[in-house]
């Protein structure tokens, strides 16, 4: 993913070149271009995994409707049965195999029942869930549910390797790789972009590909103007992909903890309302079973109380007490625009609200983090939000394969290696003073607060001091 500062053709100047007095040659652009030269190169198969699984993710609601389409749905009905008929149907099948956690009503007409339940064999997060035709009580399906999206198998394996490639905490060192590096390589390629289109006279040449040109310079020119358009979508990527990040992620949430700008989060406790932070993942956490006996017409009597309160949309979670002295929670799980996440906690005994929180009372942090979630996530603006994420996800693969087309391209013809030509070293040997103190400071705050960026980048410099000590100075012709 390298972008060249100079001529198409030729590198910017080095030490070992004639025509720049030592003290005067530029050093910041070609700081740039060494970061964003090695960061592409060495960090681009992580981006380029990325890219094309978040690609396949932003088409999974279709796939999904489609390949779980008699489980997801039933025939239409003037009649709905109560949801204590449901959750029986629901039981008779399950029996002593799983513990009952959640119910989800059927949002529309049309729609399945989900009764969801603990279960052997079941990961982090995941649910066994009995899909219920609301009309008549039929089981239509008996599938593995993952997370408070409850998405299917289908969803979930893409999800999953996405996030990890199957690997576990291992495999999310890749994401948070990729994630983390894709703004750095994003920022170094636009400040070049912004230092060049200064300097040349075919500024439309940055702006829109050059297809009259060949070789090279027609890959720079697609790499160039397409990098830019996606400069928003990219950053907004990289950001919003770190909050799932293992090590990142969760220095952004003590960050938010430490100011007091968490997610509020219902109480249950019946002895004490009270609200506390919480992460907005919240529900991505293993299924918690009650341990009461649980009355199937409880769930019904719950809803209604809540619907009293603040729950007005169709999409809505149910879930008993996990433990004596614990209220029912009803909560909205729409993620769509406008969001609809209020929640409501009711005494199953007395049926009086004890705790309530409403979105709209959210602080902006937590309304931001949420809306950059499910946008991330493709189900904040439907369909919009699908192709947006489609394109950008496509473009950041693309700029990853020109990139290296462009590496290819610069590799030497005539003996020697045979892998591309990198950008040239000692950018930092020629700063000034300030320049190598603001470069240290800046890698240190970074480093801090995204561990494995820093850990990655003094790898970086580490190789490329020892390939700059080893690779034979050049003598001018």
């Amino acid at each position: 993913m390298t972008t060249i500062l100079t001529t198409e053709d030729t590198p910017p100047p080095t030490p070992d070149q004639p025509g720049t007095p030592p003290g005067n040659q530029p050093w910041f652009g070609a700081f740039l271009l060494r970061l964003h030269f090695y960061a592409g190169v060495l960090v681009g198969p992580f981006i380029l995994v990325a890219a094309l699984s978040g690609a396949l993710y932003a088409a999974t609601p279709q796939l999904e409707q489609a390949v779980y389409a008699h489980e997801l749905h039933a025939p239409v009905s003037d009649t709905t049965l109560p949801l204590a008929d449901q959750i029986e149907a629901a039981q008779a099948v399950v029996g002593d195999e799983g513990a009952l956690v959640a119910v989800r009503p059927a949002p529309n007409d049309g729609d399945t029942t989900r009764v969801m339940f603990t279960g052997e064999g079941l990961g982090e997060s995941e649910s066994r869930a009995i899909f219920v035709d609301p009309a008549t009580a039929e089981v239509r399906g008996d599938l593995t549910a993952y997370g408070t999206s409850g998405v299917l198998p289908l969803r979930t394996w893409i999800d999953q390797f996405h996030r990890n490639l199957h690997l576990g905490d291992v495999g999310r060192l890749y994401s948070e790789l990729a994630a983390s590096w894709l703004g750095v390589v994003v920022l170094a390629g636009a400040a070049m972009w912004v230092i060049r289109i200064r300097r040349v006279r075919a500024k439309k040449d940055l702006l829109r590909p050059n297809n009259k040109v060949r070789g090279y310079r027609r890959l720079f020119s697609w790499h160039a103007s397409t990098g830019i358009w996606l400069l928003v979508g990219a950053l907004f990527l990289s950001a919003t992909g770190i909050t799932w990040s293992q090590y990142a992620g969760q220095n952004v949430s003590d960050l938010r903890a430490a100011f007091n700008l968490g997610t509020p989060s219902i109480s249950t406790d019946l002895g004490e309302a009270a609200t506390v932070p919480a992460g907005e993942h919240a529900g991505h956490g293993t299924a918690t079973a009650s341990t009461a006996v649980i009355e199937p017409a409880t769930f019904d009597a719950v809803l209604a109380v809540a619907r009293t309160v603040n729950v007005n949309t169709g999409l809505v979670e149910i879930r008993p007490p996990s433990a004596a002295g614990q209220a029912w929670v009803v909560q909205e799980i729409q993620r769509s625009f406008p969001t609809e996440v209020d929640s409501v906690a009711v005494d199953g005994s007395t049926l009086q609200v004890t705790d309530r929180v409403d979105f709209a009372d959210f602080n902006l942090a937590a309304k931001l983090t949420r809306w950059g979630i499910d946008t991330h996530m493709g189900t904040m603006f439907g369909l919009a939000n699908q192709l947006v994420l489609l394109a950008t996800a496509l473009g950041l693969a693309a700029m990853v394969g020109w990139g290296y087309l462009m590496w290819w391209k610069r590799r030497p013809t005539r003996g020697g290696a045979r892998m591309g030509r990198p950008a040239p070293a000692g950018a930092l040997a020629r700063a000034p003073w300030w320049g190598v103190l603001a470069v240290i400071f800046g890698a240190l705050v970074v480093g801090l607060f995204f561990p494995l960026v820093g850990i990655s980048l003094l790898v970086f410099i580490v190789v490329d001091a020892l390939l700059s000590l080893r690779a034979p100075r050049s003598t001018p012709s």
